[in-house]
């Protein structure tokens, strides 16, 4: 089976040419950059190293331990860090062109979006979640019946002539984002080009097998007491709505020594109850007096819609997020009004 082209001939033409009329790249993604935002930034990376251009990673915060392993990922620069919020700046200060991966309107950078904004460089998007902001980038590749972002990138890259200088790094890279967003292949993935991709990718000499187990299996002790504390003791069902919530406070993050990425996934477990179609989670944020929402559904369930309605968020039909003010007592009443909302849904 081919790979069907994903730019038209105008489009090919438009990126080609922003390519070769820019030096210095910087590529960037969202605040909390998943497996999808860290494995299409740094392929991406690597392929516009390959083809001459002078790059920088620069991400808004860290991403989890458990991705840490991605080969580039140790280049990273991440504006949040004291220690490398200055070549940060810099990069973007000096870039001709930002690639902005996995996101759809500049406010997804958080912090960083005023400094991205200030910048005289050209900015191109890559994404495939719905409704992206058309103003806010001169080209604009948007695409969300795409399963991830990183596949994206591979079938741009591939179009562009660049899949047999492709490295085993960026190929795992891109296995990854594509894992990861997902499900481990379980949802958004029934166009069978997918797994052609992937057969290219195995080509390029990547383990599918490590690359899940360096995701799904690297917990720590803490980590494992921690989630089965939550679904334990904090998990509330709403059978007759098919629903479920469970909250996350700081004391409990502080008691079991949380480190960015413990409750990676937490959400997605009430699904696997019989039945079950919504999953809300609720996290006090450490860093700002915010909750950090993040909302899961099955089948028909618009968990995007939900999260723009009620918690100022967005993103997949199936996986949300969104966030509201504290306290969170407030918030778990806003979730619980957003289920009765969408009740003849559910």
């Amino acid at each position: 089976m081919e790979i069907k082209p994903t730019l038209s001939p105008g489009e090919l033409l438009q990126l080609m040419t922003l390519l070769r009329d820019v030096t210095r790249v910087v590529v960037t993604a969202h605040r909390g950059p998943d497996g999808d935002a860290m494995g299409a930034s740094l392929a991406w990376a690597d392929y516009l190293r390959r083809i001459g251009k002078r790059v920088s990673v620069v991400l808004p915060n860290p991403c989890p331990d458990f991705l840490k392993w991605l080969p580039g990922a140790q280049n990273v620069l991440y504006y949040s860090e004291e220690e490398t919020r200055d070549s940060a700046v810099k990069a973007i200060q000096e870039s001709d062109l930002i690639c902005m991966l996995d996101f759809n309107a500049l406010h997804r950078l958080q912090e960083m979006s005023s400094v991205v904004e200030k910048s005289k460089a050209r900015r191109l998007m890559i994404d495939h979640h719905e409704s992206p902001d058309l103003n806010c980038a001169e080209m604009i590749i948007s695409r969300p019946e795409a399963c991830s972002t990183c596949e994206l990138v591979f079938r741009i890259v591939y179009q562009l002539g660049g899949f047999e200088q492709m490295s085993r790094s960026a190929a795992a890279c891109i296995y990854c984002g594509m894992m990861t967003d997902t499900g481990g292949f379980s949802y958004s993935s029934n166009d069978p080009e997918i797994f052609i991709i992937i057969a290219h990718l195995l080509t390029k000499g990547i383990d599918k097998d490590k690359i899940n187990r360096n995701v799904n299996n690297s917990w720590s002790e803490n980590r494992l007491r921690f989630c089965s504390y939550i679904l334990n003791e904090k998990l509330n069902f709403y059978k007759s709505r098919r629903a479920s919530i469970f909250t996350i406070t700081r004391e409990e993050m502080k008691r079991f020594k949380y480190i960015r990425g413990d409750a990676e996934g937490l959400v997605n477990e009430p699904l696997k109850v019989r039945g079950m179609r919504l999953s809300i989670s609720l996290r006090e944020d450490t860093e700002k007096e915010v909750v950090r929402i993040s909302v899961r559904s099955v089948d028909d369930f618009p968990a995007n819609r939900l999260a723009e309605d009620f918690f100022h968020g967005g993103g997949h039909f199936n996986a949300a997020g969104g966030e509201l003010p504290f306290p969170l007592e407030q918030a778990v009443k806003t979730a619980e009004q957003a289920i009765e909302a969408y009740a003849h849904l559910l």
